[in-house]
């Protein structure tokens, strides 16, 4: 396997979000068949992927000229941004590549997803009646003498919640394990700490 393969997949967001998926694919299909021969279109519903898609082509020439001439085209009155992707499409690697070479790349890209989602899911601490006093400094007392501690976030408008921050998740896990049902703010309220699951 080469060391950087080129990649021939343009990924394409600030897409009209309520297009349905099968809709939307049809639409990219008839823009960038005028570039090169097309692949595979991935457009998916979830929250997280909504509003973007991957274009994949035959070729990478393809795919930069389909970048450079597409860029701000707008599609249901949004301009699209176009960019080559990061990283090679499952249907690119399994085209070009053994069996073998496609498992790899499936467990890469699983394995990052998963590392991606578990430090998500463990660097914010939410904290609920944190900072029910006057401000965010009680809670960032509180929380701040754990390792790994970034910031408190006070949610506007909603009294007694905020959101503290940490790098690592062997910190965040220290800090909700240490401050649950601590009292804190003026009424000294019992502070509820959860994980956010972003």
């Amino acid at each position: 396997m080469a060391a950087n393969p080129p990649i021939s997949t343009v990924y394409v967001r600030n897409l009209e979000e309520r297009v349905k998926p099968e809709a939307l694919k049809e639409v990219l299909a008839t823009i960038f068949s005028d570039y090169g021969t097309i692949v595979d279109i991935v457009a998916k519903t979830n929250l997280r992927a909504k509003g973007q898609a991957f274009v994949v082509f035959d070729d990478p020439d393809s795919a930069q000229r389909a970048v450079d001439e597409v860029q701000g085209f707008e599609l249901f009155d949004r301009p699209m941004h176009l960019a080559i992707a990061r990283t090679r499409s499952d249907a690119t690697v399994r085209a070009a590549g053994s069996g073998e070479e496609f498992e790899a790349h499936k467990r890469r890209r699983v394995a990052e997803m998963d590392k991606k989602k578990a430090l998500e899911a463990a660097t914010a601490a939410q904290n609920k009646q944190a900072a029910g006093a006057r401000g965010g400094k009680p809670a960032a007392g509180v929380f701040g003498r754990f390792p790994g501690f970034r910031e408190v976030r006070l949610v506007p408008g909603r009294r007694g919640l905020a959101f503290v921050e940490y790098e690592t998740e062997a910190g965040a896990i220290a800090a909700k394990e240490s401050t649950a049902g601590m009292a804190l703010g003026d009424e000294g309220k019992p502070v509820k700490v959860t994980y956010q699951r972003q």
